[in-house]
């Protein structure tokens, strides 16, 4: 018996220590690029990266990461894309995830706080407008950034979006790994060993029947998710969104920011007939591209039908804007 005990305890140390210095080495390959801003009271640090415009400027777009990312997942697939065509670009790591803090308090996976978080990053850098675009579980940050902040949304770009209730629930790890009690002996001992593991399988999963990028998984700064910290915020993130899209999705037919939505049809992830046709039904005047033979990350299969999609808010965000300027006249 004791010399089980004694086995358990060495491995558990074992496991301890690789956690403590993968982590260490993880972030030393992958350091934050942008600019942490601070916001808030009590503070909290947001990683922004910004591209300027290769062109002259026609307005700011927002990138915000959906669950397991960070800010590179779309800023790779869509960043210079849109810098070239004279977007002001900006990033983020949401609370939690890649560089940024997690706001305090029992709201910390709340999307209406996390998107005030974002909306208050964005003016300190002088930006008081954007067009949002939201992939996955960000889909729920979106909806709350129109529903809460529609003079800072523009426009809003939902990619696969995360956005009405499912049936099913959500995987066991990430409900054990948002645990008060279990959850920080799961999160140090097992979830960064096992995810590394998995990793390039579950990418394949992601992107079925599509192969992922060569490079995804170095481009995206994907192992930063599995360290401890980074994981919780994750996994609450993922537990709490089946309450907050409950919440949310009533309030969805008092949007009036032009939105467009762009999802797959082989998408295994986020199901598109509840998620993101719920969407196109309840959203006034939204429209929906429902890509064939596409998974759950749209812009990296089909980057340039998420352009077009931006194009095309951003189009009507003009037409809106000359309308309320310049008011037709009163009939005689």
């Amino acid at each position: 018996m004791i010399f089980a005990v004694v086995g358990l305890a060495a491995a558990a140390a074992g496991l301890l220590g690789f956690t403590a210095l993968a982590s260490r080495l993880i972030e030393a390959r992958f350091p934050p690029v942008g600019e942490r801003v601070t916001v808030g009271t009590p503070a909290v640090a947001v990683h922004v990266v910004e591209r300027p415009p290769r062109a002259p400027e026609r307005g700011a777009v927002l990138l915000v990461h959906g669950a397991s990312g960070n800010f590179a997942d779309l800023d790779v697939a869509l960043g210079e894309r849109l810098a070239a065509l004279g977007f002001r670009v900006f990033a983020v790591d949401r609370p939690g995830h890649g560089w940024s803090d997690r706001i305090a308090g029992a709201d910390a996976a709340s999307p209406a706080d996390q998107a005030a978080a974002l909306r208050a990053a964005m003016a300190r850098r002088g930006v008081e407008q954007a067009i949002v675009v939201v992939h996955s579980l960000a889909g729920m940050l979106g909806l709350a950034m129109a529903l809460d902040g529609p003079k800072f949304t523009r426009g809003l770009v939902l990619l696969a979006p995360v956005s009405h209730p499912w049936p099913g629930g959500v995987a066991w790890y990430y409900r054990l790994a948002a645990s008060r009690f279990l959850g920080p002996a799961f999160r140090r001992l097992f979830v960064l060993p096992a995810g590394l593991a998995s990793m390039r399988g579950g990418v394949r999963d992601v992107f079925a029947p599509k192969p992922p990028p060569k490079d995804y998984v170095v481009a995206t700064r994907l192992p930063l998710v599995f360290r401890p910290l980074h994981f919780r915020a994750n996994a609450e993130d993922v537990v709490a969104a089946e309450a907050h899209v409950a919440a949310l999705s009533p309030r969805y037919s008092t949007i009036r920011v032009p939105t467009a939505i762009v999802t797959g049809d082989r998408d295994g992830v986020v199901y598109a007939k509840i998620h993101a046709a719920g969407c196109a039904r309840d959203i006034p005047g939204a429209t929906l591209t429902v890509l064939p033979g596409v998974g759950h990350s749209p812009h990296h299969s089909a980057p340039d039908k998420v352009v077009a999609a931006i194009l095309e808010v951003e189009a009507r965000a003009l037409n809106e804007e000359r309308r309320q300027r310049d008011p037709a006249p009163a009939p005689a």
